[in-house]
């Protein structure tokens, strides 16, 4: 009898220190601690989230020198670009509205280009010698143009390119971290969103289509 006493007291000890008769914090052996359910997912951590925006910004803000080179290399092309298509619609247009704007893409980017070339300075960037080499066959291809087809043709041109550049220059404003390249950018869209409106004024009053060259 003594044996079997011994036998039951040893069984209930192990029962009370079992985790399922265990008291839940704050509650009842048994009952009132909640459980985790087999398969449930344990929630992240508090700073997962914030760890992986910070890698995402220092990511951004390694590749921002690099998109900023980019940037300013293309704009110059664009603005030099814009100033030969300016100087040809000045020789061969024989529209006064078009001529004005064309004045005005010669002086407009001009400054643009002189600004620009010393951030391209700053960020080692090579000045190139004049626009790309798509931008110059699109130039030979007007060069053959003259007349009516030479204006509706500048016209579209002047439209389509303002339109992408007024884009391109926003998104550079808002995501360069170089203090002198996002005053310019900021500057230049303003002008660049002043062309567009002329240009597309222009192109309401010569009945241009806005089809794509």
């Amino acid at each position: 009898m003594k044996g079997i006493r011994m036998w039951n007291l040893a069984v209930a000890a192990a029962l009370c220190c079992s985790p399922m008769f265990a008291q839940a914090p704050g509650g009842s052996a048994g009952g009132g601690g909640q459980m985790q359910q087999p398969g449930a997912s344990s929630p992240p951590p508090s700073g997962g989230m914030e760890q992986q925006q910070q890698q995402q910004t220092q990511q951004m803000a390694a590749a921002g020198p690099d998109m900023d080179k980019v940037f300013v290399k293309k704009a110059l092309e664009g603005s030099m670009a814009e100033v030969e298509m300016g100087k040809l619609a000045l020789q061969k247009s024989s529209d006064d509205q078009v001529k004005q704007f064309a004045q005005r893409m010669v002086d407009d980017h001009s400054k643009m280009v002189d600004q620009l070339k010393p951030v391209a300075e700053q960020l080692g960037v090579k000045v190139p010698d004049g626009p790309s080499k798509g931008q110059k066959k699109k130039i030979d291809k007007m060069q053959a143009l003259s007349g009516d087809a030479f204006d509706q043709a500048y016209i579209k041109d002047m439209v389509k390119d303002h339109k992408s550049d007024a884009s391109e220059f926003k998104q550079e404003a808002q995501s360069t971290q170089n203090p002198q390249l996002k005053q310019l950018a900021m500057q230049s869209d303003q002008i660049i969103e002043s062309h567009l409106q002329q240009i597309q004024q222009i192109a309401q009053t010569k009945g241009t289509e806005k089809a794509k060259m």
